[in-house]
């Protein structure tokens, strides 16, 4: 497989600094080398570059840094696209879950040339379902999910084409547990798919994935977007939101393992690690071994 690696080192979307360093954090933990060990080509398409929040200005609080974040996703959009044109697979790390915006628009730009259907199979503790009338923060990477669902700003609904870019039936949410009020309206209004933590504690990681990507199943292009504190901090606690009661570190690693095995995914991305939060270097760390996981390592 040829993977296109893409950094996107965003941290203007999150509350705190530091998640601008994750793409830098996750290449130092080796994963381009360790997919090469694995058999297949890396192609490493560098960072797009941000422009620093000491270069800009807030004109709206309820949509920080917006004029920024729209721009380096309408980048991304295109970039998406054109390697899903090339037949490549987008491995995309970030930064912070605002990248997802043009991720996903990229991934719709694409899907609705060819008349292909997309699905997206989202892996967070938070729902990233607010919009700027329902954000607690302003922050944009409590939005990115809403914005493929065509809720929000149209600044942010029309990076990459004024559409809805994934249907709410298509996706679904996964490790989820913590909501805002807001967020939870939304995901009912719309009747987005939703594993929480409970049910995975309830019924087992195995047979949520199987609930899960069943859902999926009438879909042609599935996106991965994983956002590393769906995991424990006591696992990976160097990431932007951490909240506990997360994943473990095997139920982690099955996710991806049974996506590899489901053989139908076409996009990755992961996001919100923090070097800053981290201890020396072991979120990054965690989450390089969870791309090898889903690109095929095996235990035996």
């Amino acid at each position: 497989m040829e993977i296109h690696l893409i950094g996107v080192p965003m941290d203007l979307g999150a509350g705190r600094r530091g998640v601008d360093m994750g793409p830098s954090a996750i290449r130092i933990a080796g994963v381009t080398e360790k997919l090469q060990r694995l058999g297949h080509t890396v192609v490493d398409e560098g960072d797009i570059v941000i422009k620093p929040p000491e270069q800009q200005k807030i004109r709206n609080d309820r949509l920080r840094y917006l004029t920024e974040i729209v721009r380096a996703c309408t980048f991304l959009s295109i970039k998406i696209e054109k390697i899903l044109e090339g037949l490549g697979f987008p491995l995309v790390v970030g930064g912070d879950h605002s990248i997802a915006i043009g991720t996903i628009a990229g991934i719709s730009a694409y899907c609705a040339s060819r008349g292909k259907r997309p699905g997206v199979l989202w892996i967070d503790a938070h729902g990233d379902m607010n919009t700027d009338t329902t954000t607690p923060s302003g922050n944009i990477h409590g939005m990115p999910l809403a914005v493929s669902l065509g809720l929000g700003a149209i600044e942010l609904t029309s990076v990459g084409g004024d559409r809805r870019k994934v249907d709410p039936q298509d996706v679904v949410l996964i490790a989820i547990r913590d909501l805002d009020d807001g967020e939870r309206d939304n995901i009912r209004k719309l009747g987005v798919n939703i594993f929480t933590m409970e049910e995975i504690d309830k019924y087992g990681m195995a047979v949520v994935m199987e609930k899960a990507l069943r859902k999926l199943s009438k879909v042609d292009f599935l996106h991965v977007s994983f956002d590393l504190d769906a995991v424990d901090p006591s696992v990976a606690p160097g990431v932007g939101t951490p909240v506990k009661g997360g994943l473990d570190y095997r139920e982690a690693h099955l996710i991806m393992e049974t996506l590899f095995e489901h053989g139908n995914v076409n996009s990755l991305e992961v996001v919100e690690v923090n070097p800053i939060l981290d201890d020396r270097n072991q979120s990054a760390e965690f989450a390089s071994e969870l791309v090898l996981s889903f690109f095929g390592k095996r235990i035996f």
